[in-house]
């Protein structure tokens, strides 16, 4: 299970991690993989999620590569990907880095162009999520408290 050097830089689907971080934690440096995606990864693949990152063999890096950039082989359920029913393919899948990045703007874009409540709010740089806007999100010299005048 362990390499006989320790690495303390360990380059995972095109990110450098630290290497004493624990596997599963040094994996959710990834952008578009959580904590409970990396403990599931690496019960799957017979890595100790507790083991240092930088202790790991070069092909057990090779196998976690590989199961981010199709998790679906390896049996995970449905509801731990990020993309299900991707609106062109309408499959499950599931994103990691700078794929992930371009599908949400792109998924943004297409709320735009649709003119959607959601878009126009994009549009306009305002909350997007139902928030309060009275008093928080504010830019510029709007800032501060009104007072009555007497």
């Amino acid at each position: 299970m362990s390499s006989t050097t320790f690495r303390y830089i360990v380059r995972v689907a095109g990110v450098d991690i630290d290497g004493n971080l624990k596997v599963a934690y040094g994996l959710a440096k990834i952008k578009g993989v959580g904590v409970t995606l990396a403990y599931a990864l690496c019960r799957k693949l017979g890595i100790d999620p507790e083991a240092r990152i930088g202790n790991l063999s070069e092909a057990e890096v090779k196998k976690i590569e590989e199961a981010l950039a199709n998790p679906k082989v390896l049996g995970l359920p449905d509801w731990m990907f990020n993309r299900r029913k991707d609106y062109e393919s309408g499959k499950d899948i599931h994103l990691i880095g700078s794929d992930l990045i371009i599908a949400v703007k792109r998924d943004i874009e297409l709320l735009k162009k649709i003119r959607c409540w959601r878009g126009i709010r994009h549009q306009l740089g305002l909350k997007v999520r139902g928030q309060r806007t009275r008093t928080t999100g504010r830019l510029g010299v709007t800032v501060g408290v009104k007072r009555k005048r007497r």
